[in-house]
């Protein structure tokens, strides 16, 4: 009754803990999932890299267009300034023609 017992339980303890063990075909499934998921993984990074590229060159050519529009506005202003130079010159002369 005792060996009998024993053989059971070991029965059931052999079939309990293979039963839990993944066979060759289930770990080939998953490294191919694992595999699989790498890729994607590696394609996602690539694809954040080239985002990221674009957005740093994005940035830079922002800037330089900023830089383009500040200059401008300065020469636009430096002209502006010797215009009106050339307007009061001009208006004095004809003041001073006026009184002769």
């Amino acid at each position: 009754m005792k060996k009998r017992l024993s053989v059971i339980s070991v029965t059931l303890v052999l079939a309990a803990a293979l039963a839990g063990c993944a066979t060759s075909r289930e770990m080939e499934q998953v490294q191919a999932d694992q595999r699989l998921l790498d890729a994607k993984i590696e394609q996602a990074l690539q694809e954040a890299q080239a985002a990221k590229a674009s957005a740093d060159a994005a940035k830079l050519e922002a800037q330089d267009a900023t830089t383009r529009a500040e200059n401008a506005e300065k020469a636009a202003q430096e002209r502006e300034r010797i215009a009106d130079e050339k307007a009061k010159k001009a208006d004095a002369v004809f003041q001073k023609s006026m009184r002769k």
